[in-house]
């Protein structure tokens, strides 16, 4: 199994969850002394772990390491959870241009750069699943929040059309689609955190869905439901109500 984005939040507690004898995980992530200990409690639990200290967005050093990593350790399930958060000033009328293409580097082109070198190995052993961690920030765009939401719409959608490629060759695709759950990422964000989450509950939901072979899991349900409305309503009526999440996300 690989997993990115393992050092804290969503990601360290699925690789905690996972955790067993007779498991072996390739962990990527960017803050070392938290995957480290990540590391170690995984190890504790009985499994065999392999570590990577790389930026998602490194499109040629990530998929080296995970060409190697499968040569080694034939993988049946890829998470692709990394993921960045940022926003503008209050105020401004705009986000920077760089802070929005590096949110998209990282949460959209980072998940492109883990999922897509294991699919040819995948289908010429036929199957696997990938699973990609995307937000129900992708269903409406919110305030403060632009690169954000964009990145995470376009991962949603890639994740809908990847899986019509590849499940002819015996792979599965799950599209995660959480809301607000305790993570470092959430601790920045200065405004309201409805219907907010646990890590390990979080975790054990998307667990729950992989095994149940879901290609699609959104949570928490009164969340998604409101922003389902709100996009389905016309720009003048939904426009206001998306206006009042009026929240910033603080720089790391």
């Amino acid at each position: 199994m690989v997993l990115s984005g393992a050092s804290s939040g969503l990601g360290a507690a699925l690789a905690r969850l996972y955790a067993a004898p007779g498991v072996t995980l390739g962990l990527v992530a960017l803050e070392s002394a938290r995957l480290a200990a990540v590391a170690e409690a995984c190890r504790t639990a009985g499994a065999r772990v392999e570590t990577a200290i790389i930026d998602v967005a490194e499109r040629e050093k990530l998929g080296e390491w995970l060409t190697a990593f499968d040569r080694d350790h034939p993988v049946d399930l890829v998470i692709a959870n990394a993921g960045i958060s940022s926003g503008p000033e209050p105020g401004s009328s705009v986000e920077p241009a760089e802070m929005t293409a590096r949110q998209v580097a990282v949460n959209l082109l980072g998940a492109v750069n883990t999922v897509a070198p294991l699919v040819p190995a995948m289908a010429a052993r036929g199957g696997g699943r990938l699973v990609l961690v995307a937000s129900i920030a992708g269903y409406r765009g919110l305030p403060f929040s632009p690169g954000y939401c964009a990145s995470k719409a376009g991962l949603r959608a890639y994740g809908e059309a990847l899986r019509a490629l590849a499940e002819p060759h015996g792979i599965g695709v799950t599209v995660v689609c959480p809301g607000f759950f305790a993570s470092p990422m959430t601790e920045r964000w200065d405004g309201p955190t409805p219907f907010l989450w646990s890590g390990e509950r979080a975790a054990r939901t998307v667990k729950r869905a992989i095994e149940r072979g879901r290609r699609r899991v959104s949570f928490p349900w009164p969340l998604v439901l409101g922003l389902r409305l709100c996009d389905a309503l016309p720009a003048a009526l939904g426009d206001p109500i998306v206006r009042r999440f009026r929240f910033r996300i603080r720089p790391a």
